[in-house]
């Protein structure tokens, strides 16, 4: 996935800093070939605009072209580290560009943080397996409640990864790694 790092909103203290991972330009040219259940991709020009596009962690545009492809994120990270998540091995469909865009740019707070949402942050262990979760009501204070829940979840030292997934859909939104230990 491609790494977009975040610079929190002030605060009284300072929260940690999180990077938030878009999927990696290799694995969107797969999935704009055929997608993780095996589809083609099928693109088409967004009549209204605002489809979470996972390859550039932005809102889409009206007019531009995208496609509605189904992901498999844990899987992808299991097959580089490993891991053998089971049952837990998931897909569902997330939007990119139909055509490779610029990736994402960096910004302040979390992608597709909309005050009212609901998401969970769902944490896996190294083995790919489910090791708790947390529901997230997006405040106001977006970024602040992301930093808090994403430090609660990688607390747990079994925690490799935090996957964010909207509620109503299921769709995941992005991943946070465990930040790797300075040498």
């Amino acid at each position: 996935m491609t790494q977009t790092p975040l610079t929190p909103a002030p605060a009284a203290s300072a929260p940690a800093r999180w990077t938030v991972r878009a999927v990696e330009p290799a694995v969107l040219r797969q999935l704009r070939a055929a997608d993780d259940a095996g589809h083609a991709c099928e693109p088409f020009s967004d009549p209204e605009g605002g489809a979470p596009l996972r390859c550039c962690l932005r809102p889409s545009r009206v007019g531009e072209s995208i496609a509605l492809v189904s992901y498999a994120p844990l899987r992808r990270w299991a097959a580089e580290s490993w891991a053998r998540p089971g049952a837990y091995d998931e897909q569902g469909p997330v939007f990119i560009h139909a055509e490779e865009c610029e990736g994402p740019a960096p910004q302040d707070g979390y992608p597709f943080a909309r005050p009212g949402a609901l998401r969970t942050l769902r944490r896996y262990d190294a083995d790919g397996r489910i090791a708790g979760g947390r529901l997230l009501e997006i405040p106001e204070a977006a970024t602040e409640a992301f930093d808090e829940a994403i430090a609660e979840a990688f607390d747990d030292p079994a925690v490799a990864l935090v996957h964010v997934r909207a509620v109503e859909y299921g769709c995941f939104h992005f991943e946070v790694r465990r930040p790797q230990a300075a040498a």
